[in-house]
């Protein structure tokens, strides 16, 4: 198992968190399946960029972003160089450290 620790977050994560999660599965899995309900209006499809995180620790174990992730990115609201989509992050073997944007680009939350 894997740790994730999780930042404070206002809404999702008052006090932030520390979460187990399972080398193979994404980010945005274990984050909804511990119930930090992070944003993914398209579904986990990597087709919007509500999901976004930045992996401040552990981020070289996760798999490589491709094109479309990255060409994403570029409309994420909060970019930094350690950005990722959640959904399409696979998580490795080492220990995250993530941080949940403020915001979104999403105008309306859908839960």
């Amino acid at each position: 198992m894997v740790q994730i620790v999780v930042f404070p977050h206002e809404s999702l994560c008052e006090d932030g968190a520390v979460i187990e999660a399972e080398a193979g599965m994404s980010i945005c899995d274990a984050l909804l399946n511990s119930g930090i309900e992070i944003e993914h209006a398209c579904d986990k499809s990597c087709a919007c960029t509500t999901c976004h995180v930045i992996v401040h620790e552990g981020g070289k174990s996760l798999n490589p972003s491709d094109e479309l992730e990255d060409d994403l990115l570029d409309k994420a609201w909060g970019l930094t160089s350690k950005s990722r989509l959640s959904c399409q992050s696979i998580i490795g073997t080492e220990d995250l450290v993530v941080e949940i944007p403020k915001y979104t680009i999403n105008h309306a939350r859908e839960n």
